[in-house]
């Protein structure tokens, strides 16, 4: 039949052309898929006395690619190993599907992890590797050779079956432990930074096959990342985490855009929001010798603006420039404005100097108000 026919699609790797891609595997492999949510709810963990998660509460829905963001130590991995059963919990509960797992094995939990390092058995090729699992399990050897056929035929792993991880590159190393992830068939993916000891044109790379691999799959997933650009390219939803405590949970977007406090809004966005200190008064915002609408109230405030959206202007803030970046496709732009360092992109290019000063206007419809006690948004 037409329908079973194998189609394809190829994509870049590393090292030239990837293998064509069999959705006809894809499609089978659609039809075992057993996804299911996972629901956190009041969470909490301590070593000690020391309290380090603090009463974590998100859902993720069926086939949700959901990451996990913020600083080092602020508990995303501790809360992934949580999820995973790696680390036991003081606290709440975590359902995967339809059951409490707070207290089943991280085998029992039915799902599967993907680490920052490969963790690859050296001395085993990619397909002893990948079925290595499924053979512990005892599951029979035609399953495992069917699932990993599948399975590599789906990263473009196919040709490398019977290599040793020694001669694969990085990235076809993190295909290898995706895929030894998916031949376990499980209700959950789980990624701890699996890209961060990958170079920077492999880890766009990977960013691009990992989306790739959801939007065919859609298995709910769970990343873990440092790298807010990584966060933004590939969740659907991103939860920001500081100090143990969820700051706010939204779409990539909606965290740019609606930013509910100034760690959100420095931390979204690369390079990060600008915040100039003012004064708020009668619903005027007061920098310097400018003033621009903003909420009712008095007293002292950040106005946050994205670089982006700082406008070259005969009439703006006068702000010295200390150092350019072009960057082909753009111009990024280092300045001080009375003693605050401040950051501007431009798409256009221009001549700028070191010690030049020039005016630049935040555009009004992209201002944001920040109390300057709380740092909370007002606008």
């Amino acid at each position: 039949m037409m329908e079973n026919e194998i189609k394809s699609t190829k994509a870049a790797t590393g090292r030239g052309q990837r293998k064509f891609i069999s959705l006809a595997s894809v499609s089978r492999y659609l039809g075992r898929l057993r996804m299911a949510g996972v629901e956190i709810k009041e969470i909490r963990k301590s070593y000690g006395a020391v309290e380090v998660i603090h009463g974590v509460n998100f859902d993720i829905t069926d086939g949700e690619f959901v990451a996990l963001v913020g600083p080092s130590g602020c508990g995303k991995s501790t809360l992934l190993r949580m999820i995973a059963g790696l680390e036991p919990i003081n606290s709440g509960t975590i359902s995967i599907g339809d059951r409490v797992v707070n207290n089943l094995p991280p085998a029992e939990r039915d799902i599967a992890m993907v680490f920052q390092t490969y963790a690859l058995y050296p001395h085993k090729s990619v397909a002893e590797n990948m079925g290595f699992a499924l053979k512990v399990a005892k599951t029979d050897k035609k399953e495992i050779t069917r699932r990993v056929k599948e399975a590599a035929e789906i990263l473009g792993l196919t040709e490398y079956l019977d290599r040793k991880p020694r001669h694969l590159s990085g990235g076809q190393r993190q295909r290898v432990a995706m895929g030894r992830a998916i031949v376990r068939d499980p209700q959950v993916f789980l990624f701890d930074e699996p890209l961060s000891n990958l170079d920077a044109k492999l880890r766009i790379q990977m960013r691009t096959e990992i989306k790739e691999l959801h939007q065919r799959l859609k298995t709910t997933t769970v990343f873990v990342t440092h790298d807010q650009i990584e966060a933004m390219t590939l969740a659907d939803q991103i939860v920001v985490m500081q100090s143990g405590q969820i700051e706010q949970i939204g779409t990539p977007l909606d965290l740019y855009d609606n930013p509910v406090n100034e760690f959100v809004a420095t931390f979204i966005g690369a390079p990060s929001m600008n915040l100039l200190q003012g004064r708020l008064s009668d619903g005027r915002i007061h920098v310097g010798d400018r003033d621009y609408s903003g909420p009712l109230g008095h007293g002292l405030v950040n106005l946050g603006i994205r670089p982006e959206h700082l406008l070259l202007t005969d009439q703006g803030l006068a702000m010295e420039v200390k150092v350019v970046e072009p960057t082909g496709s753009e111009t990024m732009v280092f300045l001080r404005f009375e003693g605050q360092d401040v950051t501007a992109i431009f798409r256009e290019r221009h001549d700028f100097k070191p010690g030049q000063i020039i005016n630049l206007r935040p555009d009004p419809e992209h201002l944001h108000c920040f109390d300057l006690t709380t740092s909370q948004r007002m606008i």
